[in-house]
């Protein structure tokens, strides 16, 4: 929790520069039957695998390991969600 707190300005700040870029298409945090967090998952836009891997090298929750198990996907929008992408 500790780590999470110090790097959290920093993350959310980095996730709005992202949001903006359009790299950052949706972040929805995971809970619990008890209301609490308990994951998350990121849909992300990159031109290709080593944009994505370059992020992960500089995102504050991967350098301050509060991500520690981390599953890549690859995934297409439906067109409905297309917008997203835009």
């Amino acid at each position: 929790m500790l780590r999470r707190r110090a790097a959290r300005d920093e993350h959310l700040a980095l996730g709005e520069r992202m949001q903006q870029a359009g790299t950052l298409l949706c972040a929805v945090a995971l809970l619990d039957e008890f209301g609490q967090m308990n994951g998350s998952v990121l849909l992300v836009s990159f031109p290709s695998r080593s944009e994505l891997e370059e992020w992960l090298h500089i995102e504050p929750y991967m350098v301050g390991g509060v991500w520690e198990n981390v599953q890549i996907q690859a995934a297409q929008l439906s067109p409905g969600f297309a917008h997203l992408a835009s």
